[in-house]
């Protein structure tokens, strides 16, 4: 495993839309090809944004399961349509760093979060996320794609 640099971030809340589902591991990086166009087009739609980089929300429900909220940070809040909500990101203190790599590859990052909570006495406050920096259409190359990976804590 490479060496992670964990920050301490101090976030804001932030309005989003999103669109939600439970899936299978493999079944993830498909669906989100296909959300991140609607859900910009909502907001484009509704002069809202998108306001940054799109984001992936994952509860983990089972050893190959999740449920997932994606979309893109919002100007405010947002009426949302048949598919796609209205939801946030939470304020708070959070866990971060920058993982440069394929998103396969990314087990290790969320291993040396958690790792870093435990070392630092704190507890995850709510399910965590990861920022996709980089386009792979634009960005084909897999080694260079950037990810933020943020996981609020509170203390214990």
């Amino acid at each position: 495993m490479r060496d992670c640099e964990i920050e301490t971030r101090t976030l804001a809340e932030q309005p989003t839309a999103v669109r939600r589902a439970t899936l299978r591991v493999p079944e993830i990086g498909p669906w989100l090809g296909t959300v991140y166009a609607e859900v910009a087009g909502v907001l484009a739609a509704a002069g809202a944004g998108p306001a940054g980089p799109p984001f992936a929300r994952y509860h983990r429900l089972g050893e190959d399961r999740f449920e997932v909220e994606a979309g893109f940070p919002a100007t405010g809040p947002i009426e949302g349509t048949q598919t796609v909500q209205a939801s946030s990101l939470p304020a708070g203190p959070a866990a971060a760093t920058t993982y440069v790599g394929p998103y396969e590859e990314m087990e290790p990052v969320w291993a040396a979060i958690w790792a870093w909570m435990a070392e630092q006495g704190v507890d995850p406050a709510c399910d965590p996320w990861e920022v996709y920096l980089s386009d792979p259409a634009s960005q084909p190359d897999p080694a260079t794609w950037r990810t933020d990976v943020v996981a609020p804590f509170r203390p214990r």
